[in-house]
C-alpha cells in the first residue's frame, strides 16, 4: 500500500475505502504493529514512538479484537487503557494492583464510562454486555488514555441506533475539546453529517477534501478504480 497524506490536527477525518484497500494497515502503521516499507510517519512533527511513549495516540479496535468471554468487568477494561500511564507512577505505586492505582486513574476512566453512558454497568461482566455496549466500552478505552489523537476503526459498525448516536455525539464533543479524530468507517450518512475531512483510499489515496465533493457518486466510483500513489504518512 502507498499512501502520500498529511492531516491537520483538531478535525475529524474519515477513512473511507472499499474492503482489502488497505484502511487497516493504514492504521496498524500509525499504532506501530506495523512498520512501513519506506518513508516515515510523524504525529504533530515528533516520531512516531515518541508520541505512543507519552500517550499521544489512542486507538479503539474493532470488537473482534477483544477476547469478550475474559471474566472482567467493564470497569477493569476500560482501566487497562490506563496500565501505559501508570508505568509514569512512582516505583511503589507501579507495585500495586490496578485497584489501588493512583485516584487519577480511576478519575480518568470513571469519566470515559460517563461519557459513552455506561457508569451504570461499571460492574457488570464484559461478556454479558450487548453489541452496543461493547462499542462503548471500546470508546472508553480509548477515552481513559486522554490522548490527543484517536484512532477509531470502525466504531459504527454492528451497533444499534441508540448507541451510534451517542458515539456520534461523543466524537463531536471529542472535536470540539481539540482532539484530532482519524476514523475508518463505511457509515456514509455519519460522515457527511459529522467530519470535517475526508480521505478515500483504494491501496493508496485517491483524494481527500471535505465530504460534500468526497462522497459524490463521482468520486465514489473513482475510488472504485483507483491506482496507488507513494507513500509517506504525516501528521501536522
Amino acid at each position: 500500500m502507498d499512501i502520500n497524506l498529511r492531516l491537520k490536527a483538531h478535525q475529524w477525518t474519515a477513512i473511507i475505502g472499499p474492503n482489502g484497500a488497505g484502511k487497516s494497515t493504514l492504521f496498524h502503521l500509525l499504532i506501530g504493529s506495523m512498520k512501513p516499507l519506506r518513508g516515515s510517519i510523524q504525529v504533530f512533527g515528533g516520531s512516531l514512538s515518541e508520541h505512543r511513549r507519552a500517550g499521544t495516540i489512542a486507538y479503539m479496535a474493532q470488537r473482534e479484537a477483544i477476547e469478550w468471554d475474559f471474566p472482567i468487568s467493564v470497569k477493569e477494561a476500560v482501566m487497562t487503557a490506563r496500565y501505559g500511564l501508570m508505568r509514569q507512577d512512582t516505583v511503589w505505586r507501579r507495585l500495586l494492583p490496578p485497584r489501588w492505582s493512583a485516584r487519577s486513574h480511576h478519575q480518568a476512566v470513571e469519566e470515559a464510562l460517563e461519557a459513552v453512558d455506561m457508569s451504570a454497568l461499571a460492574r457488570r461482566p464484559i461478556g454479558a454486555l450487548s453489541g452496543g455496549q461493547k462499542k462503548r466500552v471500546l470508546l472508553a478505552r480509548a477515552l481513559a488514555q486522554n490522548a490527543k489523537v484517536l484512532l477509531l476503526d470502525e466504531p459504527l459498525a454492528g451497533v444499534d441506533p441508540v448507541s451510534e448516536r451517542l458515539i456520534l455525539k461523543v466524537l463531536a464533543q471529542q472535536r470540539s475539546a481539540g482532539r484530532t479524530i482519524l476514523m475508518v468507517t463505511h457509515d456514509l450518512v455519519g460522515t457527511r453529517q459529522h467530519a470535517d475531512h475526508v480521505v478515500l483510499i483504494n491501496r493508496g489515496v485517491v483524494d481527500q477534501g471535505i465530504p460534500e465533493q468526497m462522497l459524490s457518486e463521482h468520486m465514489l466510483a473513482r475510488m472504485a478504480v483507483a491506482t496507488p500513489l507513494d507513500l509517506a504518512e504525516e501528521w501536522q
